[in-house]
């Protein structure tokens, strides 16, 4: 069987169990928050090689373009070779857990294990494609990159690696492109012992865009959702739990009793693309942010509406977050979200 009768195969037969279980599900309580990460159900089989089939369209795309400069060596077309040998095998391992599903052989502490396989197997992937693609990574300024979020999955996500200190004010601001629906997800979460929602910015189905502090929600005036780049900031201090939600450099709206006189603690996880549930996981796809992200930048005071107006303007006399600022070493990336250079100040719109 060639690669696209194995796609074919793949998706007929996922298409297939995905009714089956459909049906099966039709009147019971279906569990949230991570759910389908501890389920073997068809969804989850379904974003499994949805993301196979995004690296494999990644590698060919980059086989074009190394092909059509005249610069593929025989190193890097070793590499691809065995990066395209690794996909064809997880391709297997997914087609054989659908037959075991579409015959009802699904051992529950077997399907999880091997999930788990796929999914780092998965990371390592798209980060060696990623490398490949970044061919001059190391001439990129650090901070002239996007995370790219494809798919509305429950294992697509980035880390920042450093944690937030307690602060008693803050400014979030960061670049978003997306025009998924319904609602974009959630670009970012940090959570702490204790406390999953510790500092969460998220749109949830039809819901407005919300920022929660503590588990305490102020609504947002934001409208991102239009396929376009949008900065936006938010600002927030202790003091009364007064805040501020900033779009493309206009204060767009304002409030006060937003968890007053809570500070945000110290020693926590900081996740791109997945609200927390549990310390560092327990993510829910239908909570995942889907699209474009940059310029993640964070504060422990509140800016100005000068240097927020400088930050989405792109002036040079914009400045960098003192807490979390954007740079490629600061973020690492999970289960196939990627990568791409990005300069705002030249690619927006």
């Amino acid at each position: 069987m060639n690669q696209k009768d194995t796609i074919r195969d793949l998706t007929g037969k996922l298409a297939r169990c995905e009714g089956q279980t459909m049906k099966k599900e039709t009147g019971t309580t279906k569990n949230t928050m991570g759910d389908l990460s501890r389920t073997p159900t068809a969804e989850t089989l379904t974003q499994l090689g949805q993301t196979l089939q995004s690296l494999k369209t990644r590698l060919e795309n980059l086989e074009v373009r190394q092909y059509s400069r005249g610069n593929a060596s025989a190193q890097a077309t070793s590499l691809k070779d065995l990066l395209q040998t690794k996909i064809d095998d997880l391709e297997k391992q997914v087609l054989s857990r659908v037959n075991n599903l579409e015959e009802g052989k699904v051992n529950l502490k077997n399907e999880t294990e091997l999930r788990g396989k796929i999914e780092s197997a998965l990371t390592s992937l798209q980060q060696r494609i990623t490398d490949l693609e970044k061919g001059q990574k190391e001439s990129r300024p650090a901070d002239k990159f996007q995370l790219t979020f494809p798919l509305r999955t429950n294992y697509m996500y980035a880390k920042v690696k450093k944690s937030l200190p307690e602060m008693y004010a803050f400014t979030v601001c960061m670049w978003l492109k997306s025009n998924a629906s319904p609602g974009v997800g959630t670009p970012f979460s940090y959570a702490v012992p204790g406390q999953a929602n510790e500092l969460v910015l998220i749109e949830w189905g039809n819901n407005p865009m919300e920022i929660l502090i503590n588990d305490k929600v102020a609504k947002l005036p934001f409208v991102i959702n239009d396929g376009k780049w949008h900065h936006i900031c938010i600002a927030w201090t202790t003091r009364d739990g007064v805040w501020e939600a900033y779009q493309d450099g206009v204060l767009r709206g304002n409030g006060e009793n937003l968890a007053p006189y809570h500070p945000i603690k110290h020693q926590g996880v900081l996740v791109i693309g997945q609200e927390q549930d549990t310390l560092g996981g327990g993510f829910d796809a239908t909570q995942a942010f889907v699209g474009e992200l940059a310029h993640f930048n964070m504060w422990d005071r509140k800016l100005t509406v000068g240097e927020v107006y400088n930050l989405a303007t792109c002036s040079n006399k914009a400045l960098t977050g003192n807490v979390i600022s954007w740079a490629e070493t600061n973020v690492e990336i999970f289960g196939g979200a990627t990568k791409w250079t990005f300069d705002a100040c030249r690619q927006i719109n």
